[in-house]
């Protein structure tokens, strides 16, 4: 994946020299594509359960702002090329999504992106790098340890920079359905429902925010000049594939319970993903009106 040259975001935060501070109280619902890897995977290696610290599925209310003391934070320091290229592809994002607001007659606005280490007080809770990158719809930032970037090489079998790119594009995706009043119709809908009912639009979802990622993916590629690399698609779908939650049920329990499915199977989330890269066309990431996922 090659971003020479390209322009980086402003709406990067820095805040990994600082400890984060201590723990509080749950007061909003974070969407990460990390939250099944927590689940099903790094249950085993962290002992972290997402379902407890996010309430993904407590059919608690829409998420509410929190006054959070949050460390200060700064523009990550010039030298450092892995947070220079979170925020090249931030910044792509910001550029599309902009875009298509736009042609829709809307006004789309930035979210923030907060590079922490080890744990850090969010607006839904306090992060911890065990969840993963995850996007918190109360406070409208996007959370990332970068040491989820080895764990998705090392341990998932999901190496690459595209990848990378992949799981901010998926963030992204997540603050786009907030942006359109997604999120707040889901969990409605999720409160009234039973567990398997709240799982099946937690995986409608997370689908479409895979499905976003690649409309990212295409129409960057476009208007902004960046090219991908031969390869770099396989490693996205790779990435797409890894995470699924069959696939991760599959490593950490050794069997398969698909009524307990949050993100969807690694099929689901490939075929998401390439319908966005392949059309560029938001129209078709309807994942709730879909007959077949």
């Amino acid at each position: 994946m090659r971003m020479d040259g390209q322009d980086e975001s402003s709406n990067v935060e820095d805040a990994r020299g600082s400890s984060g501070g201590g723990g509080f109280g749950f007061g909003g619902r974070s969407i990460g594509i990390g939250t099944v890897v927590i689940a099903l995977v790094g249950g085993m290696i962290f002992g972290v359960n997402p379902l407890t610290i996010l309430g993904l599925l407590s059919g608690g209310g829409s998420p509410q702002v929190q006054v959070v003391p949050h460390a200060p934070a700064s523009k990550p320091p010039g030298a450092d090329s892995q947070a220079k290229f979170v925020s090249q592809v931030l910044r792509s994002t910001e550029v599309v999504w902009a875009d298509i607001f736009q042609q829709a007659g809307k006004t789309y606005s930035d979210p923030k992106l907060t590079l922490f280490r080890g744990s850090y007080p969010t607006g839904c809770g306090q992060g911890e790098a065990a969840m993963g990158p995850f996007y918190c719809p109360a406070d409208r930032h996007v959370y990332l340890d970068m040491s989820f970037f080895d764990t998705m090489r090392s341990q998932l079998g999901a190496p690459g920079q595209f990848a990378q790119a992949y799981v901010i594009g998926h963030e992204v995706g997540h603050h786009v359905q907030n942006l359109l009043g997604l999120t707040d119709k889901v969990d409605s809908m999720r409160k009234r429902g039973t567990e398997a009912q709240a799982n099946a639009m937690s995986v409608r979802l997370e689908l479409q925010a895979d499905c976003f990622a690649g409309v990212w993916a295409n129409r960057a590629q476009q208007e902004q000049g960046w090219r991908l690399e031969p390869g770099d698609i396989e490693t996205a779908l790779n990435a797409a594939s890894q995470i699924g939650d069959d696939t991760l049920q599959r490593k950490s329990r050794g069997q398969v319970v698909p009524e307990s499915f949050t993100h969807g199977s690694s099929a689901q989330r490939v075929a998401w993903f390439k319908r966005g890269f392949e059309g560029g066309d938001v129209n078709q990431c309807n994942t709730f009106e879909a007959r077949n996922l």
